[in-house]
């Protein structure tokens, strides 16, 4: 066993073991964002096609978050229920389930990279691509879609490291790639003057480098070692892999979704404001990536202390979890939000100095972010659905807030309402006060008297 510290999940403070995972987390996923952010303000800044090339790339988007989707559909499937069983001292079968999970999202890596390959340029039209705008956007994917397998190994497999308790690995395994890519982007891009596609080529090198580590802990230091799934295993395990796809469903249909209203903002952004306006929707959605990063840490730093004591019958201890992510959600929310409000400009200037954008981008980013602070809601209630395997309502969550609230008003706002860009960038606090105020109250409605059922059962077992 690797004698690296490692948080106990049964014994210690909720508190305590909440920040201990979610602070190595935070890094994480600071850290992870370098692989897009770091690109996106290098490419604005390439001399007199940086705008260009920036809204270019921005289109490129949708086809990345579809090959994150798929990592986090088998991670973040596969790790709660790994953490489940693990709280069940069943550790055979939370192996076979990370090994399923493994051998899921490799095969599914490969048939992605290949279908991208294929179908690249027709897809990337489907997403809005003006002739100028897949001169910088099509070379840019087909590098980038070279690194396909390494990425999804690289985000797929880390929640099964975290799973066990070693976060500070986890985070370690993300600093490697970002901050290789930080070193080589500049050295692709400007010193080689490799331009875009140099950002890709540091991107790829980098996640191969971060894959490479993931794979190293997994297979030779954890506690619990992953392996690809032999033949006759296949069978035993494949009620493990529905599962496994069922849970991370509703990861998977948050991320795809949000792919697709991101085609859909570009489709009606080009028509109602032009190429300008994409750009825009580029900046505005680096700023949310931006600011959601530590959302994202506190989710997935409290999901394993979630699953971990619902599987061990802890309802006190999954009760206090719930208390404590809420807090340290709603409390960042806050203070973001402000500055978002207050300090527009500033944000902004982090990914372009072009005046013209600027005029656009701050009322725009003001209208996209009036009710963040309604997304917690989503947050909450979807990290709680998940983390203890209510796959139903994890999904429908899901779908509802960006498929049946969001996708509409993006094209009725504008459209029917006459609003123009503004109708776009209101879409979505429209979709935040709706879908994450119902997230949030479902969950409370069920899950808190579930837990009181599970405390009563305790409660008798103790008698008996």
């Amino acid at each position: 066993m690797y004698k690296m510290k490692r948080i106990d999940f049964e014994n210690g403070t909720v508190t305590g073991n909440i920040l201990g995972a979610t602070l190595p987390m935070l890094v994480a996923q600071i850290l992870n964002l370098l692989y897009n952010i770091v690109d996106r303000v290098y490419i604005a800044r390439i001399p007199k096609v940086g705008t260009t090339a920036l809204g270019a790339v921005g289109l490129c988007f949708p086809i990345i978050v579809i090959i994150t989707a798929f990592s986090n559909l088998f991670g973040s499937g596969g790790a709660p229920l790994f953490s489940i069983y693990r709280g069940k001292k069943q550790e055979n079968t939370a192996v076979q389930i990370m090994d399923t999970s493994f051998s899921m999202l490799c095969i599914c890596g490969v048939f992605l990279m290949l279908i991208g390959f294929l179908f690249a340029r027709p897809i990337l039209v489907v997403f809005g691509a003006s002739s100028n705008a897949l001169t910088y956007a099509y070379p840019y994917i087909m590098i980038y879609l070279i690194g396909t397998l390494p990425s999804m190994i690289s985000i797929g497999m880390n929640p099964f490291i975290n799973a066990q308790g070693y976060s500070t690995i986890g985070m370690l395994s993300v600093a490697i790639g970002a901050v290789a890519n930080l070193l080589l982007d500049p050295l692709f891009i400007f010193v080689l003057g490799f331009g875009v596609q140099g950002a890709a080529i540091a991107t790829i090198l980098s996640q191969t480098l971060s894959a490479a580590f993931v794979l190293f802990f997994l297979t030779r230091k954890s506690e619990l070692k992953v392996r690809f799934l032999r033949k006759n295993e296949i069978s035993q395990c494949t009620a493990y892999a529905k599962d496994i796809v069922s849970l991370g469903s509703a990861g998977f249909i948050m991320q795809l979704t949000n792919s697709l209203v991101t085609i859909c903002c570009n489709n009606v952004l080009s028509v109602t404001g032009g190429d300008i306006y994409i750009s825009v929707m580029t900046i505005v959605s680096s700023v949310r990536q931006l600011v959601e990063t530590p959302l994202h840490a506190i989710n997935e730093g409290a999901s394993p202390i979630l699953s971990y004591n619902y599987g061990a019958c802890r309802p006190a201890r999954v009760r206090k979890a719930m208390a404590v992510m809420s807090t340290m959600i709603l409390g960042y929310t806050a203070v973001m939000w402000s500055i978002i409000i207050l300090f527009p400009n500033a944000l902004i200037g982090i990914f372009s100095s072009d005046a013209a954008l600027m005029k656009d981008a701050v009322p725009a980013l003001k209208q996209y972010f009036a009710a963040f602070i309604c997304m917690d809601f989503q947050y909450i209630g979807q990290t709680v659905f998940k983390s203890l395997n209510k796959k139903k309502q994890a999904i429908f969550f899901s779908l509802l807030r960006k498929v049946f609230i969001v996708v509409p008003l993006t094209y009725m706002m504008p459209y029917m309402f006459h609003m123009g860009t503004a109708g776009v960038f209101l879409a979505e606090p429209a979709s935040n006060v709706i879908g994450g105020t119902l997230c949030l109250v479902v969950m409370l409605c069920t899950i808190l008297p579930e837990l009181k059922r599970m405390e009563k059962q305790n409660s008798k077992n103790v008698l008996q």
